[in-house]
């Protein structure tokens, strides 16, 4: 067992499952995509539930990847021990109803022995006490002795999230020695301590939960296992915790570099560095991920994180834009794996020093808050509601509130403000345990007892409404005043609350003297909740509105949700049956779909579909939605999505002349002509065996068009041509004058290379009898340094040269050994190959000629300089 870097380790596991038929996939967005129960990816199979649940076609059978995650629900105790974090990495290895217990185990075991080298000593494992079958592999099969074998209850060893799959699992842990004990007499695996370190849980979903207790066989066993990235490098790198792991210990270094405050110097400022560097790393990994500061949703999560570490950063003493200053080394060492870093590397560091900004401003507010609470204190101790108020409302941090009372002789009531953070956080919990951590159920409480909503919005673009509920930061409110962001509950409403991939409705809801602008809608067990921003006068519960839907918008998206329906019919119609859903979003300014198909489709195959839309819309062919019984829906061959589960009444759309049928809860046009137009704007891989085709309708193809008209009109007075129609023919020509003066200046370059050849030999080195000839030649392409090494060949002594040559930002290198050279035992493959490595490149070839890359132009000099070396090393002299 050796020592073992966390990116190391990463393409390990990966490498290995490849080789044992998996196909790996990168690691999906945190943001959760066409799944509304989630806020963040917070687990290595939350983006696989389509897989597990047979909502969409799984890429292959077996899948592993390496996953990011977040889990927020216990903030508060990150950076208090060196346990928690909110960011980390989750390997997996997934079957969807191929392999189960017999490879999943032995492959576990094999990895952790074989493959990193693990004593086999060092691990033990848990069972679900009823698991026999997992039993006996594991200590007949695999050979565990039963010493190191546990058999666990259903609290610790059997993964169920309510109804649905669920099944036993079992556990591997790693024996950090008695030195690590608690001490008691009952210490054994499963302990609290920091003895037994589980480190990774293979879930066997085999049953079904009927939510009542009552377990039936799935008919599709399914493997699921989570491998904690950071835990695993604690074992391998024989630390105590993740912030002394390589890459995480790295982050720290900078931060304690930049404030001069050095971790394990003091208890109270290795809190603040933990909370630094878990925070910068999942800030970044967000914001990387299209996740921006706002006021509620995965933007709050974000900006909460965000200005705790910037708290916490002035505890340190840091000013200004601290945090920015760190996103360089938080991608430096990820971007390696999450190559999407350092592509927005440069909005990363604008995002968080904005934020910074404006934090650095809020904590100035506090500063004048602070002290007008002073003013007003009628004794020397400080309340406990003012200290939670700044706290709170302006994230100003305790310590600094009793640093600046103390220098007044004044203290907090420390206690009362403890008890009111207490309460907080059990509001928090209880809102968390259904959008946080496991997230299933979405939305949380502040809805519970509403009645649900009844949705107007097939029919009716307006409504008369009443205000039931008015929700603010989690919390129900009586009244909303101008500039307020709050979610508004409606007994009746037009607004299409986001489903199914499609977006939700804007709009307005006004009363005397009110007006509330609604930005966005979402739904939680029939509620729908709006959200809003107050614009003037005060909303209060039980208010009458009017609510009013924008109609441009909903027009918009009615239209490319109409062409989504028939996009998917025609791709069926071109590239197969097998085609099915993947993934949607419809929205007024286009439309995403998200496809099964095992290859690029190509420029014809795109045509046909768009032109068989397009067929459908100019034939005007009525859309007719009607609701019936799922059993008559299913005969007349609706469309369903696969795994999808569906009530025992459906809503079926139906392009009336059999194009398409699909069962759909979201809004259409009623006549095909009314899409105006479809047209595609582009066709890429989402993952393997996934495509998408994004593509616009009705008002946004005349701005597609409109663009497509500039660039042209915009190249016809570049390339000087009268008639656009002209340009492909002009663009023929100039390429061709292009590639002729480029062929003009190789040659010329090749001549001059030529002539310097003499010079070049002059300067040669006597190595073992044999002229060694290296030289870099600027503006020289492959063909030049060929003919040199052809000249070079011809020469009766013993001669071995190597050019490096650069052109067109490329640098190529060559080597050439004559006839008596490579009597010496020289060979030019082997040559070249080893000068290409000290420049991170790689080739080969023959002995009397090769070729290779060189990947890093700076290191061309000195690779170089070393070729007599490396000719004196091959020859053995």
């Amino acid at each position: 067992m050796k020592w073992t870097g966390l990116n190391e380790l990463r393409e390990s596991y990966l490498r290995f499952f490849e080789s044992k038929g998996h196909l790996r996939l990168p690691s999906f967005s945190l943001i959760p995509q066409g799944d509304n129960s989630l806020l963040l990816i917070n687990s290595g199979m939350a983006p696989m539930k389509k897989f597990f649940t047979g909502e969409s076609t799984p890429p292959r059978l077996r899948v592993t990847t390496c996953q990011k995650c977040i889990r927020t629900p216990d903030i508060e105790s990150v950076g208090i021990d060196d346990r928690h974090g909110t960011f980390f990495e989750m390997l997996g290895n997934f079957s969807f109803n191929d392999y189960f217990k017999k490879e999943a185990i032995p492959w576990a075991w094999e990895f952790f022995t074989k493959v990193l080298e693990i004593p086999e000593e060092k691990l033990f494992v848990t069972v679900y006490k009823e698991d026999d079958v997992a039993w006996d592999i594991w200590t007949k099969d695999v050979g565990v002795p039963e010493s190191h074998m546990r058999r666990m209850g259903k609290e610790d060893n059997f993964w169920e999230h309510g109804s649905g799959p669920c099944g036993p699992c079992s556990e591997i842990y790693f024996d950090r020695g008695p030195e690590h004990s608690c001490g008691k007499p009952d210490c054994d695996v499963g302990c609290e301590c920091d003895r037994y370190v589980e480190v990774w849980n293979l879930v066997f979903t085999q049953f079904n939960n009927d939510g009542k207790g009552n377990y039936t066989p799935l008919g599709r066993e399914n493997i699921d296992t989570g491998l904690g990235m950071e835990r695993l490098a604690c074992v391998m790198q024989g630390v105590d915790n993740l912030f002394l792991v390589d890459t995480v210990q790295n982050i720290m270094k900078k931060i304690s570099e930049l404030t001069g405050v050095e971790y394990g110097a003091d208890k109270k400022t290795d809190i603040s560095l933990r909370i630094i560097t878990d925070h910068i790393r999942s800030t970044v990994f967000m914001i990387g991920d299209g996740v921006l500061p706002s006021n509620e949703g995965r933007g709050y999560v974000l900006r909460r994180l965000l200005r705790r570490a910037a708290r916490h950063g002035r505890l340190l003493g840091a000013r200004g834009a601290f945090l920015s200053e760190l996103v360089d080394t938080v991608v430096q060492e990820n971007g390696g794996a999450y190559p999407e870093l350092r592509e927005k590397q440069g909005t990363i560091k604008k995002v968080i020093a904005h934020e910074e900004e404006s934090f650095n401003r809020t904590i100035d507010q506090g500063m004048a808050m602070l002290s007008e609470f002073i003013d007003k204190a009628d004794s020397k101790v400080f309340s406990g509601e003012s200290a939670f108020t700044l706290n709170d409302t302006f994230g100003f941090p305790l310590d600094l509130t009793k640093e600046i009372l103390a220098e007044r002789g004044m203290e907090v009531d420390e206690a009362r403000f403890l008890e009111l953070m207490r309460q907080q956080k059990e509001r928090a919990r209880s809102a968390r345990k259904d959008a946080g951590a496991d997230a299933w159920k979405g939305e949380g409480k502040a809805v519970s007892g509403l009645p649900k909503t009844e949705f107007l919005g097939y029919t009716e673009l307006t409504s008369t409404s009443k205000v039931l509920a008015i929700i603010e930061n989690g919390s129900r409110v009586e009244s909303a005043g101008s500039g307020a962001e709050v979610s508004v509950v409606l007994d009746r409403t037009p607004f299409y609350g986001e489903s199914g991939g499609q977006a939700a409705d804007a709009g307005t809801l006004e009363a005397e003297g009110v007006t509330v602008d609604v930005v966005d809608v979402t739904r939680h067990e029939g509620v729908f909740l709006h959200r809003a921003v107050v614009g003037e006068g005060t909303l209060n519960v039980g208010d009458s509105v009017s609510a009013v839907i924008d109609p441009g918008l909903r027009a918009d998206i009615m239209r490319n949700h109409t062409a989504a329906h028939l996009l998917q019919a025609a791709l069926r119609k071109v590239l197969g049956e097998h085609v099915e859903q993947a993934g949607q979003l419809v929205n007024g300014d286009r439309v995403r779909f998200d496809f099964t198909h095992f290859s690029a489709v190509t420029p014809e195959e795109l045509t046909k579909v768009e032109r068989l839309v397009n067929l459908e819309v100019l034939k005007a062919v009525p859309v007719e939605t009607r609701e019936m019984p799922i059993e008559e829906a299913r005969k007349l061959g609706a469309m369903a999505l696969f795994g999808e589960k569906y009530g025992d009444v459906v809503r079926v759309v139906s392009v009336t002349d059999g194009f398409s049928m699909e069962l759909c809860g979201g809004t259409h046009m009623d006549n095909t002509a009314k899409l105006g137009l479809f047209k595609i704007v582009s066709e890429s891989s989402v993952a393997a065996g996934v495509r998408r085709i994004e593509a616009v309708t009705g008002r946004n193809v005349l701005a597609e068009l409109t663009k497509a008209i500039d660039a042209m009109n915009e190249a016809s007075r570049l390339m000087k041509v009268m008639n656009p129609a002209e340009l492909p023919g002009r663009a023929r020509q100039v390429m061709a004058e292009l590639k002729e003066k480029d062929r003009q200046i190789e040659s010329l370059n090749a001549r001059i290379a030529s002539m310097n050849l003499e010079g070049v030999f002059r300067d040669a080195q006597d190595v073992e009898g044999i002229k060694v000839v290296f030289a870099l030649l600027s503006g020289t392409g492959p063909d030049a340094l060929r003919a040199l090494c052809d000249k070079a060949k011809e020469a009766k002594e013993p001669v071995a040269a190597v050019f490096a040559g650069v052109s067109g930002g490329k640098a190529t290198l060559a080597a050439a050994c004559n006839k008596p050279a490579q009597e010496k035992g020289l060979k030019a493959g082997l040559l070249v190959k080893s000068v290409a490595q000290l420049t991170g490149g790689n080739g080969g070839g023959k002995p009397d000629f090769a070729m290779a890359g060189a990947k890093d132009q700076t290191k061309l000099d000195e690779a170089l300089a070393a070729v007599p070396g490396l000719v004196r090393e091959q020859i053995g002299g």
